[in-house]
């Protein structure tokens, strides 16, 4: 989006116009039934044409309040994965950071990990950090070395097996 606005937005906004456009036709078919019934209560019997518009006005109705029950559940779940994702987030951070300090990595051993674990390559970091590749691997080697792992797996591997609240029993050398 070229905006700044989110995508799940825009479609809230087009499920809530496509709601309002359906409450003006929903009351326009019931004003113009409520009219028609009024004008002559016979009508209602003697043809197809008055049921059919009230069956399609109810309808109607009935589709708006699917639409909005359903709009109502989407923005809880995603209100839900938001804030899991939130958490989720922050706890990875936390334990990144309480296993840094626990193996004793030096702030560019950090570094380099925090782009490990985000999936980057070795040529990605060292180009991100401005650093030789050999130096990324340096690096590499020493956080494997201090964490008793044995390569990117299973340091990914330790974080994901810590928020899911499980101990990995891969950690010996």
């Amino acid at each position: 989006m070229t905006d700044g606005t989110a995508p799940g937005k825009d479609r809230q906004a087009a499920i809530l116009v496509l709601m309002a456009v359906q409450g003006f036709c929903a009351a326009f078919f019931l004003f113009d039934a409520t009219t028609d019934l009024l004008t002559n209560p016979d009508s209602l019997f003697q043809g197809p044409h008055m049921m059919l518009e009230l069956v399609a006005t109810l309808g109607l109705i009935a589709g708006i309040a699917f639409e909005g029950a359903y709009l109502v559940r989407l923005l809880r779940r995603q209100a839900h994965v938001e804030r899991a994702l939130s958490v989720a987030s922050g706890a990875l951070h936390d334990v990144m950071e309480s296993y840094f300090e626990q193996w004793q990595l030096t702030p560019a051993e950090a570094d380099v990990a925090q782009f490990t674990i985000k999936g980057c390559s070795i040529a990605e970091i060292a180009e991100l950090r401005g650093s030789a590749e050999a130096t990324v691997k340096t690096h590499l080697n020493a956080i494997y070395r201090k964490a008793g792992l044995r390569g990117r797996a299973q340091l990914v591997n330790l974080l994901i097996e810590e928020l899911l609240g499980g101990r990995i029993a891969q950690r010996e050398s």
